[in-house]
């Protein structure tokens, strides 16, 4: 798969703890901007609709990136969108970066204002879309969640940018791996990939290519089904990057 294909990373890892201030960008925003070839000023979009684009969790994220080379930007959607020609702005991203939260709401009002379409035409032109948790499973055909509520529930309407299931925060959440095995045996999800907290998945156009990871010890796995219905599980040893 060619260096410059279209290129996603879809991880259970982001942002990381800061003595000095509340969050810090962890390792995952350093590989983003690597996977796309960024310029010494890379442009970085934040969105956080997964989470009703809180103004307190942007001014974090905006504090975060304060002394770094990175061009931050956001992009909101409540009230109503915060930028007016969202095409032409996530068309000149570098990388676009998705929250966590609600990946149902995620969905829904990306929908609603068109950005499904946008982002796949981003995907196409080389901008390199990452993001964790919902900004994880957004992007596949669907995975597991707790939109409704703390017990989790399939979400089948994702994107489907990549024709696969995802399942984010295996390790660290009981119930994700037993649902993510219960909705592929049922045929309710396609075969997929899943990460432990702390490591990411990178596609080449719609080809897994590696699994990166923050953190010794993590992995990532492939959930297959046969033609009897059983389930498989195969470990992918992540890369560790950098910290």
């Amino acid at each position: 798969m060619p260096a410059d294909a279209p290129t996603i990373l879809a991880t259970s890892a982001g942002f990381a703890s800061d003595r000095r201030r509340w969050i810090t960008p962890g390792p995952m925003f350093t590989e983003a901007i690597r996977l796309a070839e960024a310029p010494t000023r890379p442009r970085l979009c934040y969105l956080g609709t997964a989470v009703g684009d809180q103004l307190f969790r942007r001014a974090m994220v905006a504090e975060s990136f304060q002394g770094t080379d990175v061009e931050l930007s956001t992009l909101a959607l409540f009230p109503m969108p915060s930028i007016e020609d969202m095409r032409g702005h996530l068309l000149a991203q570098d990388v676009v970066w998705v929250d966590g939260g609600s990946v149902a709401g995620l969905l829904a009002m990306w929908r609603l204002h068109g950005l499904d379409e946008i982002m796949r035409e981003a995907w196409e032109a080389g901008v390199v879309l990452a993001g964790v948790s919902a900004g994880s499973i957004c992007w596949h055909i669907g995975g597991t969640t707790d939109s409704f509520g703390p017990t989790l529930r399939p979400i089948t309407d994702g994107l489907g940018l990549l024709p696969y299931s995802n399942g984010v925060h295996y390790d660290s959440e009981e119930q994700r791996r037993p649902l993510f095995h219960q909705l592929i045996a049922s045929g309710l999800l396609p075969e997929g990939y899943a990460t432990d907290d702390g490591v990411g998945l990178v596609y080449r156009g719609i080809e897994l290519v590696e699994a990166v990871a923050d953190r010794e010890g993590p992995g990532a796995y492939h959930v297959t089904r046969t033609p009897d219905g059983e389930v498989t599980e195969e470990r992918i040893e992540p890369r560790l990057l950098a910290p």
